[in-house]
């Protein structure tokens, strides 16, 4: 396992433990001790993880938001997945909404492969995605919001006032069968409602590590989603709870799925 991948899965046990010591990290990445102190000194560097005596520990709570960095860190095959499944929810000659986040990031670049597409943002770094493709790019007013480099207040929900697309795709923090779509940020949740009402279809993007988590302030309820796509590592419960809902569920495969 190469170091990059290694961390990635130190990240993963920590994620679904919340608290972790280096011993069982040691053992379910199959690396010493030493070379597991070693990446939760570097990642709690980079403000991932949180390091405690003798192990390490997920940042959590209803209130916590994690940096764009510390969600890049987390699920990165299965949000490459996701964009590719999703990518076949969109046509040429369509117009749709990608709002911030990691995953709509990854679904960016598949869409920079359509010759006659008009994306609408709120997400600095989807139209950088973007930016060099044949994709009409047409980005929100608003507040630049350093964590998400999202253009959020209400320059940018103004901005959406009168736009009509085919499909919104959003991504948040959490994601459960009783709230729909979470975020922490009060500012996110109101920016995103705000895509919500300006499409016909609601396309969820989530991986397997959001759902069943929730987090303060609801953005989309489970009644206005069309589509949740999330890869095979997803709990099939919770999936089976939603199709009586009518949310159309997608499960990107993975190479190296259970």
């Amino acid at each position: 396992m190469h170091a990059f991948e290694r961390r990635q899965a130190i990240v993963e046990q920590v994620r679904s433990r919340g608290l972790a010591s280096l011993r069982e990290l040691a053992s379910a990445v199959d690396a010493s001790e030493v070379t597991i102190r070693r990446d939760v000194r570097m990642l709690e560097q980079e403000g991932v993880i949180d390091r405690r005596r003798g192990g390490a520990a997920w940042p959590g709570g209803l209130t916590h938001e994690q940096t764009y960095q510390q969600k890049s860190q987390v699920a990165a095959a299965e949000k490459a997945a996701i964009a590719a499944v999703a990518a076949d929810l969109v046509s040429e000659g369509d117009a749709v909404v990608l709002g911030a986040g990691t995953t709509t990031r990854e679904l960016a670049r598949v869409l920079g492969r359509f010759q006659d597409l008009t994306v609408v943002t709120n997400s600095v770094l989807v139209a950088e995605e973007l930016a060099r493709s044949s994709v009409e790019i047409v980005m929100t007013g608003g507040t630049l919001r350093g964590p998400t480099f999202a253009l959020v207040g209400s320059s940018a929900e103004a901005s959406l006032q009168g736009i009509r697309v085919r499909r919104a795709f959003l991504s948040g923090n959490g994601f459960t069968v009783s709230r729909g779509l979470s975020t922490p940020n009060a500012q996110s949740a109101s920016i995103d409602r705000a895509i919500v009402a300006a499409a016909q279809e609601v396309v969820v993007l989530a991986d397997h590590t959001k759902l069943g988590v929730d987090t303060m302030m609801q953005t989309v309820p489970v009644e206005a989603i069309t589509h949740l796509v999330t890869d095979a590592r997803a709990d099939p419960e919770l999936l089976a709870q939603l199709r009586p809902l009518r949310v159309s569920v997608h499960v990107a495969p993975l190479d190296d799925a259970d």
